[in-house]
């Protein structure tokens, strides 16, 4: 029997320093890999805060290998585990619009007159991300700008690829609109709203409902740092920004392609431009150009990068990315012509940046008014810390 439990004790034992040895690789790794610019304010906050998705990660990938779960399910499970209780200002239930699960938030005092609706679309790459992981973010909303918000928990990839999180968002915004006077909402300051992915999916949605005289027309779009291309992945705020947590280049790039295609094969192809052909790169470099960026965003350094065309076969896969539905930027101009006001909100050290300020440009040139916001210290993700107790920054709040 002792024989037993010292043997059992030593396997404990070494599986428990072979996994503190895995996550120190984990953090030794971001610590080399990542790069927290001077302009972030409480770096070692924002390091903490990567850290402790690093070791989530790491954690899932070991369950993933011993055979327990995946590792996308753990972290989807661990990102969502936090739930809340009722709130004392607002009715919240879940519903289902059109198949598609919706969780809707209710000011619970009296109105005068109709609310404001806002569809909601959350971010996390369109792999993670749930009505959990945006449950604060909502009641905020709801609460502070008295609004009937309309979470849309949408299918996720790999699982459901491309075109499914945008079909969900959709359709969940076409029955909110058919069914405002159920809810006590406006049909003239309905708004659709997303962060990340989730401004990818309002900015489709919006463009998809832009022409339709059948439903009450959307008074606007918010898109926080939303992905708008995948054509090209070296613009400045790529070069710049590549390695500043939250959200470095490479997972950026592995994000679409898990939407696209459920996997990432032509990873490198994508993150060095040889995935779409150089003809169709020009006749996009109209909208999709680093010379439509201010110089001011480039001085943190940019080096031009030749244009590499691209073989039939993985053109094959990728030729999607030119669908407007999946790359809103490149939509065209007719349709953009017909947007609402636009309310656009960037960081400076995030990926993302351009993407967010190529669309102010093009809605801006199609005289489309905008609202512009640029957060100097922020990076990609700030928004989801504007209420975490220890770990908020002031410029998420």
């Amino acid at each position: 029997m002792a024989v037993v439990l010292t043997v059992l004790v030593l396997f404990l034992a070494g599986f428990v320093a072979g996994f503190i040895l895995l996550v120190m690789g984990a953090i030794n790794f971001d610590f080399s890999n990542s790069e927290i610019p001077p302009g972030v304010n409480q770096p070692a906050k924002l390091r903490i805060v990567h850290v402790v998705l690093i070791c989530t990660a790491v954690v899932g990938k070991i369950l993933e290998n011993i055979g327990i779960c995946s590792q996308v399910s753990f972290v989807r499970y661990m990102q969502g585990r936090k739930t809340l209780g009722a709130d004392p200002k607002l009715f919240i239930k879940d519903l289902w619009f059109e198949k598609v699960p919706v969780r809707i938030y209710q000011p619970k005092a009296p109105s005068a007159s109709q609310r404001r609706g806002v569809m909601f679309f959350h971010g996390g790459g369109w792999v993670f991300g749930s009505l959990e992981t945006h449950e604060k973010l909502c009641r905020f909303i709801a609460r502070e700008s008295e609004s009937v918000v309309v979470s849309v928990g949408y299918r996720l990839a790999p699982e459901h690829k491309y075109p499914a999180a945008y079909e969900d968002c959709l359709n969940a915004t076409e029955h909110f609109l058919q069914h405002l006077e159920r809810y006590g909402v406006d049909p003239a300051r309905v708004t659709v709203c997303g962060d990340s992915a989730g401004g990818n999916l309002a900015a489709a949605v919006s463009q998809t409902l832009a022409g339709r005289s059948d439903l009450p027309r959307l008074r606007a779009q918010i898109l926080i740092y939303p992905s708008l291309q995948a054509l090209d992945f070296n613009l400045p705020s790529y070069q710049q920004n590549g390695g500043v947590p939250l959200l470095f280049r490479e997972r950026a790039a592995f994000y679409v392609l898990q939407y696209l295609n459920g996997n990432a094969t032509n990873l490198e192809e994508v993150l060095e431009g040889s995935h779409i052909p150089v003809d169709i790169k020009l006749n996009y470099r109209k909208w999709v150009s680093p010379d439509n960026i201010p110089e001011k965003f480039k001085v943190r350094g940019y080096k031009p990068r030749v244009l590499l065309d691209c073989t039939t076969e993985v053109f094959e896969k990728m030729k999607r990315f030119c669908e407007p539905t999946l790359c809103p930027l490149l939509a065209e101009d007719t349709i953009v012509q017909q947007l609402p006001e636009s309310f656009i909100l960037t960081c400076e050290y995030d990926v993302l940046r351009d993407d967010g300020l190529l669309y102010k440009k093009r809605l801006e040139d199609n005289g489309v008014r905008v609202t512009w916001y640029h957060l100097e210290d922020g990076f990609h993700g700030i928004i989801n810390s504007f209420n975490s107790e220890w770990l908020s920054f002031a410029s998420g709040k």
